[in-house]
């Protein structure tokens, strides 16, 4: 109980004291999703959204671009091969100077789109110079995400591919090829899924549980790279019925 009471009042707070001069306080990263940001008036909140967006998102971006450009030029230049920023979660204005200037690939990911305004990226207006997926090695499996927030799924089945009634659960061989597909067609350079995700359009080929397809879990240190195909690749490629849906999305999308 002591430890849950000094954890609250640790995180009870907007600000955190600066250690090298204590006249100045940070706002605390993340402080959005407790109670504490919550009991605020929404005038107070838009206040303290003004600050924290500009102490974390602009205040230092001249710093961090001429700290970038000092260092990333070497490193793509080491290399023949494209590079690819995982510019996802919070990212400050300056990077998007710095990939376009060395003309890096972003990373775009539907159920994580970078429109604040939307609650899925459209696939239509993913940039040419990006790479696309829909799952992570630190992300819930297309087949996991399906099942993880239903409400969220539902919305995404009506809007995303345009279908009425209920979303079904679990996932379908046939949807998940139908949202494999989209992911293909759209216009970013490249679009890399997992063999997971892949697998996920065949019924009789997937794991059973889909949560033992989970490469990482973050937050869970116990849980990391725990993932192993339970098909060998000779296998796989003999699989007729897969490779030729395989072949037959690969084609249609003109990848």
């Amino acid at each position: 109980m002591v430890a849950r009471r000094t954890l609250c009042l640790v995180t009870d707070v907007l600000f955190v004291r600066d250690r090298k001069d204590p006249s100045k306080f940070h706002p605390r990263i993340s402080v959005q999703h407790d109670f504490v940001y919550e009991a605020l008036w929404d005038k107070d909140k838009a206040v303290f959204n003004r600050i924290y967006n500009d102490y974390y998102y602009r205040r230092n971006n001249q710093f961090w671009y001429h700290e970038a450009m000092k260092k990333l030029p070497k490193l793509v230049e080491a290399t023949g091969m494209l590079v690819c920023a995982e510019d996802l979660g919070m990212v400050p204005d300056c990077v998007a100077w710095v990939m376009n200037e060395l003309r890096i690939l972003s990373l775009e990911v539907q159920s994580m789109p970078k429109d604040p305004r939307v609650r899925f990226g459209h696939l239509s207006t993913f940039p040419y110079r990006s790479v696309n997926t829909f799952s992570s090695h630190d992300m819930p499996t297309l087949r996991q995400w399906w099942d993880e927030n239903w409400e969220r799924t539902q919305e995404y089945y009506n809007t995303m591919l345009y279908k009425g009634g209920p979303a079904p659960h679990p996932l379908t061989g046939l949807l998940a090829r139908e949202i494999i597909l989209r992911q293909l067609l759209s216009p970013s350079m490249l679009c890399i899924l997992s063999i997971q995700d892949w697998l996920a359009i065949d019924e009789d080929l997937r794991l059973p549980d889909a949560d033992a397809e989970r490469i990482n879990i973050p937050a869970n240190p116990r849980h990391y790279w725990r993932y192993r195909m339970h098909i060998n690749i000779e296998d796989l490629m003999a699989n007729a019925p897969f490779c030729a849906a395989v072949k037959d999305m690969v084609q249609q999308s003109g990848r």
